[in-house]
């Protein structure tokens, strides 16, 4: 267990020094505070609502959609493309180590963009009384989603070397997820629960109003287990053709 630890954490620091010492970090966090950061105010000055209803409920959702495929794209299929994959997989360390420090490293990325929107509670607080549950379970719905789909990013940058089809197939994969619990209309009665339990969105909006349920919990941490288990067959399979 302790190399585990201590081996997943190796590449987690490399990974993430990976982010930082490009412009890849600074990019995505600069362009996601921007768009959160026009809306939050916009809503706040313009419209005159205090609140984060539709920053939680729309648009970081949304900006999530386009952003956490376009992080995750590279990690291993740049891998693949400049062949430094061959050397990780021929080093002492285990497939399950690699991709779970690749996928800390994502996931801290994405935790330190939403944190960074602390500020925006800060100052609804300040100005109002807001639902401290709501604002909990907003960040934890937030923060289970933007894992859940770094987990996906992982898996489809597995599959190819080709950066731009990982993001595609990436973002068709979090897109219909996302999209499950609109199209129940349009389905037989006996699929629409299938559906609705398969969104994303649908466990979010549980969480976003404060009811934090285990099952919307379990959701997120299945979702997240099946794509990492799925990582790590795809470099399996990579040394197998080897």
């Amino acid at each position: 267990m302790s190399t585990l630890l201590a081996n997943t954490w190796t590449f987690t620091v490399k990974e993430l020094r990976g982010f930082f010492n490009s412009a890849v970090a600074y990019v995505v966090l600069t362009l996601f505070l921007l768009i959160a950061g026009w809306f939050f105010s916009t809503s706040l000055f313009l419209v005159g609502q205090a609140d984060l209803r539709e920053l939680f409920s729309i648009v970081i959702p949304l900006v999530f959609l386009f952003f956490i495929p376009a992080l995750t794209m590279r990690v291993i299929a740049e891998e693949k493309k400049s062949g430094t994959i061959e050397l990780l997989v021929t080093m002492p360390v285990r497939d399950i180590e690699i991709v779970l420090g690749k996928y800390f490293a994502a996931v801290i990325l994405v935790a330190s963009g939403l944190a960074l929107t602390f500020a925006y509670p800060l100052t609804i607080s300040i100005l109002g009384n807001p639902d401290s549950g709501a604002l909990i379970g907003g960040y934890l719905g937030l923060f289970l989603m933007g894992a859940a789909y770094v987990a996906i990013g992982m898996f489809t940058s597995g599959l190819t070397q080709n950066q731009i089809i990982a993001f595609i197939i990436g973002f068709v994969i979090i897109f219909a997820l996302y999209m499950f619990d609109k199209m129940l209309m349009f389905v037989p009665p006996s699929l629409a629960s299938v559906l609705e339990y398969a969104s994303v969105n649908y466990h979010f909006q549980n969480l976003e109003r404060g009811v934090i349920d285990s099952r919307n919990v379990v959701y997120y941490l299945s979702l997240i287990v099946l794509f990492l288990f799925l990582s790590v067959r795809t470099l399996e399979a990579r040394k197998w053709r080897g």
